[in-house]
């Protein structure tokens, strides 16, 4: 896998001369954050390790620990819920408020929630996809996902990861871009390693199905360890 890189805009957002899913799901934006990775095999192979992308296995100490802290005060408030024991990216990710949002096969997968999540006990709203879009109801945040994949020389893909934020309210925008100043960090954090873990998923699938002689020519090698 290539070196990653950065950018991170806020409000107006330009996604390149391809549609999105995620344009017409959530057009605007109070804050976007997206980040990039170069993926040693095909786009419909990086795709599918993108929708099959169990999230708990995603793994860094800098993301366990602020997982960790952040669920903290509810730790300390409550009995103790049991932990999911997969949280699939196709499968709508699994959590409440959580759901997928659309796909286009081969090139997108979208997946987002409604919450308060700002706060320090999150709060959850189920809202269908179908009403994802045009939910404008006071007091909740918009959270809005994808993984995005296009063809990147011969034998490698573009893979993106963005994550968009839309509050529906004055008051919900100041309390979640106070929030926002504290997680930014963290978030490019979990944006990263998810990348690298679709990345070397996609990659040893790739080397698993590509005869020896293709995979020299191709110049593939063994996947990056995460």
């Amino acid at each position: 896998m290539k070196r990653m890189t950065t950018s991170e805009i806020e409000h107006d957002v330009s996604t390149g001369p391809v549609p999105l899913l995620l344009d017409s799901l959530m057009p605007d934006s109070d804050v976007t954050i997206v980040e990039h990775l170069v993926v040693a095999a095909k786009p419909a192979t990086t795709f599918r390790a993108a929708h099959d992308l169990d999230l708990l296995t995603v793994r860094t100490p800098l993301l366990t620990s602020a997982m960790w802290i952040r669920g903290l005060p509810t730790r300390l408030g409550r009995s103790p819920v049991a932990a999911p024991a997969e949280l699939v990216v196709g499968n709508g990710v699994g959590l409440p408020g959580w759901g997928l949002l659309g796909e286009q096969p081969d090139r997108e997968i979208v997946f987002g929630a409604v919450g308060k999540f700002w706060q320090p006990d999150i709060v959850w709203r189920d809202v269908s996809a179908v009403d994802f879009t045009g939910f404008t109801e006071p007091g909740w945040g918009k959270i809005a996902a994808n993984f995005s994949v296009q063809p990147y020389g011969e034998h490698a893909a573009l893979l993106s990861y963005e994550c968009r934020t839309l509050t529906t309210d004055a008051t919900s925008r100041r309390r979640f871009a106070r929030y926002w100043r504290l997680i930014k960090p963290f978030v490019g954090v979990v944006l990263r390693a998810s990348l690298r873990t679709v990345g070397a998923n996609a990659e040893a699938n790739a080397l698993r199905s590509t005869p020896a002689g293709e995979r020299r020519s191709a110049g593939l090698s063994s996947p990056t360890a995460v």
